[in-house]
């Protein structure tokens, strides 16, 4: 055994065996959990002043009182090349006014805490263009509703689509302020990748299958083909979800040069992951690496177990959040809240599933696929997750690319700057012919909550 396969089976034995044990997994799992979407371990983290019970309520008002994560769309589901169903949602444009949040799906209880739904639990699929008439004739109940016409016997031309892919540890509500903001003024679809929020767990990696990004890559092709069949297609991802993007590119250079018309990488990065240092000094650095993938195997065989600790040590996981996902000292509390439950409804065995594939990943090839259209590259400036140095080197082979840098943000820039990423987001919407100029207005640059 090697000699971090040896400290990894330790600290499981030392689990297992004492509260001050399990305990202690517990901190290494969140730290691991945050690490995935914005944080690492081993932080100090500042205790706060007031006592654990009145932290406890003050979450679980925040909670209670958040709108964040509360937007829904119409169901459906597509299925990978394994089997394994993903779930996504669609925000058609006639169904909102523009910028107005609605809710048309019924809201899925299990996804509002971010939890994956039983295979096989069925959802409604999204319209069906060849079934769409008009809601509801203003002539009353006994008038026959209006059907679309077609022109010249040909069905209207299939809408822009707009695709956001999230990142590692997340759900497609981190995107909750830019979709809040584009309702009503272009088509969008919002999916799970596997293993996360509404998906399934990957039917592959269950039966032992490594995962790679390739595979990722392919997921979101299934995505395509079940949510936007036709028509033209603006790709959006962050972290995880654009490596994802590379990923289909490298695959499907044919989809990219027929149909996709802008992208957007947000926060992410085509390769050299295993070279970040997460703010850490060297030694701090040389001593994660060495130990890490030992540990994440051995936790990920004990999963009860440290979600155990994850949930006893919910302070010092919400610091580390703060630290690895936001820059800003005045982060709004509820969003601060939003995206720790993002994360902690990963579990450990999927946070240990899928961190081999970034070390691993290198997308770099694929990036040429991107030159022929309009493309956003937008990170933080204090990222410690994918530097900001990473989006430099994507804007490197895509010249033309505009690159976006934003002072004073973290990781999770499109919750911690909604403004900044949603306005650069309606402009690019607009330089890739997805929506008129005269259309966007203040809404490319607001992030409306529902009730407002």
């Amino acid at each position: 055994m090697s000699e971090s396969g040896a400290g990894a089976g330790d600290v499981v034995a030392a689990a297992a065996t004492t509260a001050a044990g399990w305990r202690r997994a517990g901190v290494a799992g969140a730290a691991i959990g945050v690490l995935a979407a914005g944080a690492a371990a081993g932080v100090a983290v500042e205790r706060l002043t007031v006592g654990r019970g009145m932290r406890k309520k003050a979450r679980l008002a925040l909670d209670a009182t958040g709108p964040y994560g509360s937007l829904r769309g119409t169901p459906g589901r597509a299925v990978a090349d394994d089997g394994t169903e993903l779930y996504y949602e669609v925000d058609e444009v006639d169904e909102f006014e523009p910028g107005q949040p609605g809710n048309p799906g019924q809201p899925d209880q299990a996804g509002q805490s971010g939890q994956p739904n039983q295979p096989g639990q069925p959802a409604d699929g999204p319209e069906s263009p060849g079934d769409a008439t008009a809601r509801t004739s203003p002539a009353g109940a006994d008038a026959p509703a209006p059907r679309r016409r077609r022109l010249f016997g040909r069905k209207p031309p299939a809408p822009v689509t707009v695709v956001f892919s999230h990142g590692y540890c997340l759900g497609q509500d981190s995107w909750h302020f830019q979709r809040a903001a584009l309702r009503g003024l272009v088509r969008t679809v919002h999916w799970d990748q596997r293993s996360h929020g509404r998906s399934e767990r990957g039917r592959a990696q269950a039966d032992g299958v490594a995962l790679g990004i390739d595979q990722l890559g392919r997921d979101l092709k299934a995505v395509i083909d079940a949510a936007a069949p036709e028509g033209r297609i603006v790709l959006v991802g962050h972290s995880m979800g654009g490596m994802t993007m590379m990923a289909l590119a490298d695959q499907y250079p044919d989809l990219i040069r027929d149909r996709v018309v802008a992208v957007a990488f947000v926060g992410t990065s085509s390769g050299k992951l295993g070279e970040v240092n997460f703010g850490l000094p060297v030694a701090g650095v040389r001593a994660v690496r060495r130990v890490l993938p030992g540990v994440l195997r051995a936790l990920g065989t004990q999963a009860e177990l440290v979600e155990k600790g994850r949930r006893a040590t919910a302070d010092l996981f919400a610091g580390l959040i703060k630290r690895y996902s936001f820059s800003s000292r005045d982060v709004d509390p509820a969003v601060a809240r939003f995206a720790e439950r993002l994360i902690e409804s990963t579990p450990i065995d999927v946070v240990a599933e899928f961190y081999p594939a970034f070390t691993e990943h290198d997308e770099s090839g694929a990036l040429p696929a991107f030159r022929d259209v309009p493309v956003l590259i937008l990170a933080g400036e204090k990222d410690l997750v994918t530097p900001s140095s990473h989006s430099e080197a994507i804007a490197d082979v895509l010249p033309e690319a505009e690159l976006t840098l934003v002072p004073d943000a973290g990781h999770l820039v499109m919750l911690e700057h909604p403004e900044t990423v949603t306005d650069r987001l309606a402009d690019l919407l607009v330089r890739g012919g997805a929506v008129a100029a005269a259309n966007v207005g203040e809404h490319g640059s607001t992030a409306q909550q529902p009730g407002r």
